[in-house]
């Protein structure tokens, strides 16, 4: 028999790590992490040259930062996106209907190199490098790890052990930690990106709400471990205090 304080603690930790895997699937499938607002252009230029380069154009950081910095752009862990009027060929209207266009980042366009944008040798950045490789595999160990520890707990359950609830609340709590590490990852990238390459003169950036999704995400996945932890380690005490006091 479980007390019903365990298994209150269990039902909520639940609650919150299925929260927390939504918050932080939703994050890492969006493109909103940061934004940029561009002022408008004050003579008319055609932008389809700059909508064509950005979406089938060569994969250069610089090519497609500077467009996202001119087109009101958006990055997350997996898209880049701009906005475009969708109306004009030529950007005359003052306040024109806008769209976006996304492109995701392949696989091999993760793992390559970054290069300081402000040198003209184009020197390897390596600290930028592994930030980025950091920042997209971080959050995939930490769904992996909520993933691998509802496992844990359907074994736990279906042999009625309440064990392995201890290493549930371990890998929430790793789970945790890759959540914010993905954050500070994104968060440290972007602003080494912005020392190298900086914003033109009325651009301006902000944090966008999936990175606050993300960030959201490990204050719940740390409560969830601090649940599941709280409930194997007085479970165990009262056990123990059970049982000695059966053999007594």
């Amino acid at each position: 028999m479980v007390d019903n304080r365990y298994a209150t603690a269990l039902v909520i930790g639940s609650v919150l790590s299925l929260l927390a895997t939504v918050y932080l699937s939703v994050a890492v499938g969006t493109q909103h992490w940061f934004q940029y607002s561009s002022p408008p252009f004050k003579q008319a230029i055609n932008l389809s040259m700059f909508k064509e380069d950005f979406i089938s154009g060569d994969f250069e950081e610089k090519n497609y930062s500077d467009t996202m910095f001119h087109l009101n752009g958006t990055l997350g862990l997996w898209w880049r996106c701009i906005q475009v009027p969708s109306t004009s060929y030529w950007y005359k209207s003052p306040d024109p209907e806008m769209e976006t266009h996304c492109v995701s980042f392949t696989l091999p366009q993760q793992f390559k190199l970054k290069y300081k944008l402000q040198e003209k040798d184009s020197t390897e950045d390596l600290l930028r490098t592994y930030l980025w490789r950091c920042q997209f595999l971080l959050p995939l160990v930490s769904l992996a790890l909520v993933f691998l520890s509802g496992l844990v707990g359907v074994c736990a359950c279906l042999c009625r052990s309440f064990t392995p609830t201890l290493v549930v609340g371990v890998l929430h709590f790793l789970a945790g930690l890759c959540s914010l590490g993905t954050v500070c990852c994104f968060r440290a990238g972007v602003d080494l990106l912005h020392h190298s390459h900086k914003l033109p003169r009325g651009v301006e950036g902000s944090m966008g709400w999936s990175l606050y999704l993300a960030l959201i995400s490990f204050p719940l996945q740390m409560m969830a471990a601090a649940l599941f932890l709280w409930a194997a380690k007085s479970h165990r005490k009262s056990y123990t205090r059970m049982v000695a006091y059966r053999v007594a």
